[in-house]
């Protein structure tokens, strides 16, 4: 239950932070300004795997969650109760964001300014990227450590930075879910899980490719 209870947490702090610093920045008229919702992302990742990496890995990602299971790093049985919690802290962190900020009307949404198909692939290469980078620092299913905080943050930031004007860089499931389904904007959810699932298991499979013979 502990592990649970981490994946819960960390992905309430990930998602009250991240879509928090969007919504703050739309009603501030852009004080924290496009850089600092990026930097915000990358930051509460990186200290959320700091704190809890060596509790239950930090997945904060129904995608990366299933990455390990493909990559037979983590334990099938495990994964429905990971993404149920995970879930469970993203809703949390959207309700309470709903309820102190009840004017805004996307609630940090995962809403592309571009075609859905061109959304799709741009969420799928980042997505790939992410995981990429996960299964090179991660050890096991558990991302933790100096190495593993600094460059998952970092990948996290960097993604942010370039792609969140055109697709708010989702890259994980549970992130475009919540805000979609308490604000109710959910024309576009089902490519940030298709684009999200399938980028993550593919980035396994190109790792292990790579990795074959180490």
């Amino acid at each position: 239950m502990r592990n649970f209870t981490a994946e819960y947490l960390g992905t309430f702090m990930l998602i009250f932070a991240g879509t928090g610093a969007m919504i703050i920045n739309d009603i501030s008229g852009g004080a924290i300004t496009h850089v600092g919702v990026a930097l915000t992302w990358g930051m509460i990742v990186a200290a959320v795997i700091y704190s809890i990496g060596d509790i239950s890995g930090a997945h904060l990602n129904p995608a990366v969650t299933i990455g390990f299971v493909v990559a037979k790093r983590f334990p099938v049985n495990q994964m429905a109760p990971y993404i149920v919690a995970q879930l469970a802290g993203a809703f949390s962190a959207s309700l309470l964001l709903a309820w102190l900020f009840p004017t805004h009307e996307t609630l940090g949404a995962t809403i592309p300014s571009v075609a859905s198909e061109k959304a799709l692939v741009i969420e799928l290469i980042l997505t790939f990227i992410l995981m990429f980078v996960i299964m090179q620092v991660a050890f096991g299913a558990k991302e933790k450590g100096l190495m593993a905080g600094a460059a998952i943050g970092t990948t996290v930031g960097l993604a942010a930075m370039f792609a969140g004007p055109v697709t708010k860089a989702s890259m994980n499931p549970a992130r475009s879910i919540a805000p979609a389904v308490v604000s109710g904007n959910l024309e576009h959810l089902w490519l940030y899980i298709v684009a999200t699932i399938a980028g993550a298991i593919l980035a396994v499979l190109v790792s292990q490719y790579l990795m074959a013979d180490q």
